[in-house]
This record gives structure tokens, sequence and C-alpha cells, in this order.
């Protein structure tokens, strides 16, 4: 019989996780033993009895037998979330392929040294009868911000400074003067860095019937322990939030806990204020503005048990907790729950495995689901559970309305805006409602091209087109290279030159002209690049502080705005173009989504989607707000192109700074594997596709290429990627880097 030995780390750091020790499985364990089992062994000259984790196990010794030691016995502590983090990691570098120490960098909670944090928090000063008087004169004298925050400290008893600064939009000036007038008051104390919130008191929400029906249906699927996962597919505003915070509260008072995935556009502090409301400060958030010791210090307080829920984006979902029961998955179809760094790992699969290592439940929900969950639940391999109304009594679905822009042309109308859609924002400003309007592009144009010879003005050092900003300046969106606007094309000399204009800077530009009284906010990726932009601009919309909101898809996902009665889609089959499969299923998600957004309150939403495509079946689909129409449809041309979720795909992509080198290995890598399959005789399950240039082939100066490969069975595009990696050991290539992605979301 061989010898086992076993990688094992001793401390866990960034330092610790490259720095293994090896040693010797004695014949006692060998049967036993496993990745992420905590050990004792002998450590140093003296042989002290240490811990550690075991990362890693082979039949090869690394050093020399004789100074390889035994491991002393396996530690049985189940409460070690380590263990099962780092069984997660193995479990992640398998799936989609990466290094041991890089899977292990994602899941493992990371100590960094840094200060204690001073914490300020905003009280009142004032009792609650004195600061209604003083909110109704705010109101009264249009102190918007000052009556923002007031009203803020009179449902809750202390807020964090930096929610107040940032989720709230409250300058520290407004704050400073209600401190001087003795209104509110600023403490500090030195405690866990962590966002602070003290409620009066829990406001009861009685569930409707429809949601009482999915509570149920959820805990006796958990009950069961059948199925280790449910969707919720509930329309637009029906109310699933509350439905998850029921089910949250039945689990912790099992004594378990809970992790809460959604997406960092929708962290608004409307939120985050429903769930503290209901779980006070068992609650913690995590999002990309904390630093790596906030960071730590959350992570800290969940492994101690001093937290119940961890909210927060994918991240979020390696809270080392160590008795998880549930974990939610809220807008799951969203592509940031995708990683695109190296392990390019789906949370959404990864959350499946974490329940299965904790015995735990997967709740996946959204209005517009990804088609490879919808097609889980409806096979069968997961739940389902459907919620057809809006929680809000009165609330109905918006009138959804196809404006057809190839008849506009030939009316003479070149307007960015139809005929009606300016009718119906005249009528909704006089009615002093809101008006939102979706463009899915961002910047002042999306190219300059030329008239003459066709040529668009492209990034030197990225194969994108350079876009026209105000101030007549070419940018490049990816890499930050600028260079001011030219009159004559490089390429032909012709002075036929000019930007095709599409973007959310000219559409604003045109609102402003059109309706000069109107108050209009912009949102895309120029007007959010500071750390508080995206929650004033929000806070600003939300408060009625803007009559017309002008973005990008950042402005459609989750947001509720009760004025908002009117939506306005400007170019409604721009995103069906995209190169990606999942172009036809983005669509119908963000149109339905943008549709969600009006109408939420008691007043009648109206949308309108302007398009050149309107025959197109997920633009027919979402005007009817019909999911199972578009599923049809999609599933059929899925089907017959063997796409996920009737066939996989894995993308194996090449980068290197000298573009030969990187097209060789790639060519090299893709005939080892061909040369493979046809050995195994397993042509007729895998296909390999020649390799090609990414669609943009050069991106900082580094040259992209991309090999797809697909198969019905999943395992065999994983054992693909295992093949690929031993090419890749035994054909080392300082010049080239290779990476794996198993079913991407985002095309290359």
């Amino acid at each position: 019989m061989s010898n086992l030995y076993a990688d094992i780390i001793v401390n866990i750091s960034h330092e610790a996780l490259d720095r293994s020790f090896q040693y010797r499985v004695p014949p006692a364990l060998t049967d036993t033993v496993g990745i992420g089992d905590y050990v004792s062994i002998p450590f140093g000259k003296g042989n002290r009895i240490i811990q550690g984790y075991i990362i890693a196990l082979s039949d090869k010794a690394s050093i020399d037998g004789d100074r390889i030691k035994d491991i002393q016995s396996i530690v049985k502590d189940s409460s070690l979330v380590e263990g099962k983090l780092i069984k997660l990691a193995f479990w992640m570098k398998r799936r989609y392929g990466s290094t041991l120490i890089q899977a292990l960098k994602t899941v493992l909670p990371i100590k960094k040294e840094s200060r204690h944090k001073e914490e300020r928090s905003l009280s009142l000063s004032i009792s609650n009868e004195e600061a209604l008087k003083e909110l109704k004169l705010c109101e009264k004298k249009h102190h918007t911000a000052r009556g923002r925050l007031l009203k803020a400290l009179i449902e809750t008893e202390e807020i964090e400074y930096s929610l107040v600064t940032g989720k709230l939009n409250i300058s520290s000036a407004t704050i400073k003067a209600m401190e001087e007038k003795g209104i509110i008051a600023v403490n500090s104390r030195r405690i866990y860095r962590n966002s602070k919130v003290s409620l009066k008191d829990h406001k009861n929400i009685i569930l409707n019937e429809e949601q009482k029906e999915a509570v149920s249906d959820i805990l006796e699927e958990m009950d069961r322990g059948e199925r280790r996962s449910c969707l919720i597919h509930g329309i637009t505003g029906s109310g699933k939030t509350e439905v998850y915070m029921e089910l949250i509260e039945r689990v912790v008072l099992k004594g378990k806990q809970v992790i809460v995935l959604i997406p960092e556009i929708a962290l608004t502090f409307q939120t985050l204020m429903r769930f503290y409301d209901r779980f006070g400060d068992r609650v913690s958030t995590l999002h990309s503005k904390l630093s790596p010791g906030e960071r730590y210090d959350q992570f800290e307080r969940a492994k101690k048990g001093e937290l119940s829920v961890m909210i927060g984006p994918r991240s979020a979902l390696f809270t080392p907790f160590t008795n998880l029961g549930l974990i939610i998955i809220d807008e799951e179809h969203e592509s940031s729950y995708k990683s695109d760094s190296m392990p390019k790992y789906a949370a959404k699969d990864v959350a499946l495995e974490l329940a299965r290592l904790h015995g735990a439940f997967l709740i996946l929900g959204s209005a517009t689901p990804s088609v490879d969950t919808y097609y889980e639940a409806v096979s069968g391999r997961t739940g389902l559970v459907t919620l057809t109304k809006r929680a809000s009594e009165g609330s109905k679905l918006a009138r959804v309305k196809v404006v057809d822009l190839r008849e506009e042309l030939k009316k003479g109308n070149r307007s960015v805006l139809s005929t009606e859609l300016k009718k119906d924002i005249e009528e909704r400003l006089i009615n002093n409602e809101q008006v939102m309007l979706f463009l899915n592009r961002r910047g002042y144009s999306g190219f300059v091209s030329c008239r003459a010879c066709g040529e668009a003005l492209k990034c030197p050092h990225c194969d994108v087109s350079l876009t026209l900003h105000k101030n007549n300046k070419l940018v490049c969106h990816y890499c930050g290279y600028e260079q001011d606007y030219i009159r004559k094309c490089p390429n032909c000399s012709s002075s036929l030159i000019a930007p095709m204009r599409a973007g959310t800077e000219q559409i604003e530009e045109n609102i402003n002209k059109l309706f000069p009284f109107a108050r209009v906010l912009r949102m895309d990726g120029d007007t959010t690049r500071k750390k508080d932009d995206y929650d004033r601009i929000l806070s600003s919309f939300a408060n009625r502080e803007a009559d017309i909101l002008v973005g990008t898809q950042m402005i459609v996902k989750g947001h509720d705005f009760p004025y908002v009665t009117l939506v306005g889609v400007l170019a409604a089959d721009m995103s069906l173009y995209a190169n990606d499969y999942r172009a036809s299923e983005r669509t119908f998600q963000l149109l339905t989504q943008a549709a969600g957004r009006a109408g939420r309150g008691k007043r009648e939403g109206k949308v309108l989607i302007q398009t050149y495509n309107p025959e197109h079946y997920s633009i027919v689909a979402s005007a009817h707000q019909d999911y199972g129409e578009f599923f049809e449809n999609e599933l059929a041309y899925r089907k017959f192109m063997s796409y996920p979720p009737l066939g996989h795909i894995l993308a194996i992509t090449s980068e290197s700074s000298i573009e030969s080198k990187g097209r060789v290995y790639l060519n090299d890598l893709a005939d080892y594997l061909k040369n493979d399959i046809i050995a195994k005789g397993s042509e007729k399950w895998i296909k390999i596709n020649p390799p090609v240039e990414c669609s943009i082939k050069k991106i900082m100066d580094i040259y992209r290429r991309v090999l797809y490969v697909k198969s019905d069975r999943l395992e065999m595009l994983v054992e693909i990627k295992d093949r690929s990696e031993n090419f890749i050991e035994e054909h080392k290539e300082e010049k080239v880097k290779i990476s794996f992605d198993l079913d991407p979301v985002h095309g290359y």
C-alpha cells in the first residue's frame, strides 16, 4: 500500500496560504482523513503539538521521506467552519479551474492588521413630539435633507454616521448645523466596525394569503429534506422580500444563521432598514466600500455567533457561520453573481454546495429568473413557488405598449423620443409624477465613425471604439486612454467623420431642451464613479428632488419609487445584438424589470417600449410581462443550439502580451484536447470549436483568444478542464495566461 501525504496550513492568513507543510498520513488514518480536516501535528524543532487544516492530499512526497513527520490525530470539532470553507474551496478548484491558493483566498476570511475604529452614529437630542414638529417645519421650508434625516431618526433610534452620509445622502454640513441647533447628537465609541442601527419599534408586516402560502410551501419543502433548493418566482412588487424575512425569522428562531445575497446595486438604505427593522443588531452587511479591517470584523462577529443574518453581494456567501441554516439569493438572474476572476464561480452553484456541506437550504428569488434556474424548477429538480399579485394594496402591473420606431421614421420623427412618449412625459410633469427613461448605453455617444469609409475610431490599446464625451475628448471605457476629438478620418482623410449620438448624456441634453422646467438626473457609469454617487442620485430621486431620471440598466433593478408612473425604454432592442447567446434573455429581463418600476404606488403605471424590432419574442413577451411565453421560445432556441441548460459550454481563454504566443499556445491546446477525446472515443459527446479572437481582442495591450468546448454532459467539460490543466503543467509558458469559465454569462 502506497503512502498518503497531506499538505497542511497552520494559520489562516494570506501569507500562510502560500506556505503549507507536508506530513505523512499514518495508516490508521488513511481511510478517514480528507480535505478540510482539522488535525494535530508535531511542529518545529521541538515537535510541539499544534493544529492545522489539510488543504491537499497526494501519494507523492515533496520532500525527503526522512524529514516528513506523521500527523498525530484528527481533531473532531464540527464547529470549525474553516474546515467546511476549505472543502468548499477544493470543490471550487475542481469545478471551475484555478489554483487551490486562489480558491482558498476567495473563500477564507483573511485577517489583516488595521487600527481600531472609532464609530460615529447619530441620534435625536429632542423628543419624538418635538422632532415631528421640526419635520413639519422642514417640509414647509423645503429643507428636504434635514427632513429626510429627521424622518429616519424618528423611525430609528440610532444610525451609523456613514449610513447617513452615504445611503441617506445627508451632507456633513447639514449634520453639523442640526447638531449645533441641538436637534441631533453625534455619538462616538470604539466598537466593532459594523453598521450600527438601533430600532425603536418593530413594524409587524401582515403577509397576504399568497405570501403566507409561499412561506408554508417552502417550510414544508425544507422539512421534507428531499430537495435542497427552491425558486420563488414572483412578479415585480409581489413582496418576495417579506417572504424572505418571514422564512429568516423561522430559521433564526431555531438557532441557525442565514446568508442573504443581494446585488450590490440593490443594497439601498431602504432595503437595509427593512432587515434592521426586523432583526436589529443581529444583522450585518457587506459591501464594496468596506475596508479589509471592517470586513474582517464582521466575519469575526459571524464566527463568534454574534450575528444571525449577513446581507451582501457575492462575497457574503463566504461568511464563516458555524450553524448555517438558510441561504437566499435575491435577483438570482443577475450576472454579477458570476465571478469574472479565477476561480470564475457561479454563486448559485457554490451556494448549493455550501448548503450541502452545512445541511442548509437554498432559496432563489426573481421576477425574471434565469432560463437555467427556471428549467431546473419546472423539471422538478428544485422546488417552485409562484407569486402572481403585487403585495401593495391597489398596486397593479403597469400597462405596456410597444412603439415601432420604423413607423416614427416614416412620419419624419428622428428624435430619440417617440411622439407618444413626449406627450406622456408632458402629462406626468403636469400631474407632478415622476418619469424614468432607460437606455442600455453609457456616455455622450456610442462611437465616432467615418461616413466615407465606415471606419470607427478605436483605442490603440483595446479593440473597442472610443467614446466622445462632452469635453470634446475621445475616451476608452476599458483602459481610460484619452485623446482630442479629430476632424479628419485617420484611415481615408475624409472630413465626413461624426459621432453616433445615442448615449445617456446626449439624451439628458435633449430632455433638458424639450422640458426646460423639469428637474433631470442622469445615472450611468460616468455619473457614479465616486464612492457615494450611486446612493446620492437614487436618494435624490426617491425624495422627489427630480422629475425625470435618465439612465442605463442600473436604474431599473429592484428600486421602488411610488411616484414613478411612466417608464420609457428608448432602445429596447440594442442589447439583442450583443455577441452572447443570452442576449434575448438579458433583453427580456431588462425590459421586464424596467416595466416593474412603473405604478408601484397607488397610481397607475405605463411603460413605452421603443424598438426597431417589435416582432422579436423577447420584446413581445416583455410587453405581455409573461415569463412563460418567453421561456418557451427561448428554451426552443437553446435546445436547437445545445446551449445551457440543455447543453454546457466551457470557455478557455488565453491572454498574452505577444499575440503570436497566445495564438500558437491555444491552438496547441485545442489540438491536444481533440487528440485526447478521439483517443477516448468521446467525439460524439464533446465538440471543440477552433480558437478565435475574443470580441474585444485586446485590452490594455493584452491579446485575448477564446476556445469554446461544448457538451451535453457537464462532467465531461470538467474533465476537459482537468486535461487542459495537465497540458498547462506539462507545457509551461510564462508569457501566456490560461483561464476557464464554465457556462459563461459574459460574452468573450
